[in-house]
């Protein structure tokens, strides 16, 4: 794995770690019982974002860490899962 392949493989992981982490412990206007006019009683009031921030960079880089260890081990590879076999199996060998 190259060192693009790993920053792209962990800004993948931060992402979906950060949409995950992102809705815990919002209080929205309506919990606070402060609405401003013209918005949502569901819009955030207090939304911690940096402290989510850094909780998603630590789940991520630990995430990242078990992940490209894996990949770089070789133990796992794509020509051995199941689901990239389907086409073998469905159409026989297909070289030449």
């Amino acid at each position: 794995m190259g060192i693009t392949s790993a920053l792209v493989l962990l800004a993948v992981i931060w992402w979906m770690t950060f949409l995950i982490v992102l809705p815990f412990k919002v209080k929205t206007q309506g919990d606070v019982g402060v609405v401003e006019p013209g918005t949502h009683a569901g819009s955030p009031q207090v939304h911690n974002l940096p402290k989510k921030a850094i909780i998603t960079t630590a789940i991520a880089l630990v995430a990242w860490g078990i992940i490209s260890a894996i990949i770089l081990s070789e133990k796992v590879q794509i020509s051995e899962m199941e689901f990239f076999k389907l086409d073998t199996l469905k159409y026989g060998d297909t070289d030449g």
